[in-house]
């Protein structure tokens, strides 16, 4: 059965961090490029962050850049989100999502076929 599973999310004061962790099952995640997406309450879906199935790619949304960090670890089937110095506008549903192509762009919800039930992110100020 093929599995994306979110978890790491909560709720931190601004300026706090999270670490989401993204699980996969079911396919081989190591030939599979994964990003992160949120959605807030009347919202579209945004990207966040994108790493290539090796690793060594990686792209983030302007508005985390410098404060967010993705990262994968192909022996656990595992990407991991990791959020600093977060902030109110932060809050927000977290998905991940798995592709096995390069998703182009890297950011854009419909690249991605495989996705998580996502995990509620919420900062208060």
């Amino acid at each position: 059965q093929v599995q994306l599973v979110e978890s790491g999310g909560g709720l931190v004061h601004a300026g706090g961090s999270l670490r989401l962790s993204c699980a996969a099952s079911g396919f081989s995640f190591n030939y599979y490029a994964v990003a992160w997406f949120r959605q807030a309450p009347g919202q579209e879906r945004e990207g966040v962050s994108y790493i290539s199935s090796s690793g060594r790619t990686t792209t983030y949304a302007d508005s985390v850049k410098g404060r967010f960090t993705t990262s994968r670890d192909n022996a656990k089937n595992t990407v991991w989100l990791q959020m600093n110095g977060l902030k109110p506008e932060d809050t927000a549903v977290y998905y991940c999502a798995a592709d096995s192509g390069i998703p182009l762009p890297h950011l854009s919800a419909q690249q991605y076929n495989k996705w998580g039930q996502g995990t509620q992110v919420t900062v208060s100020s």
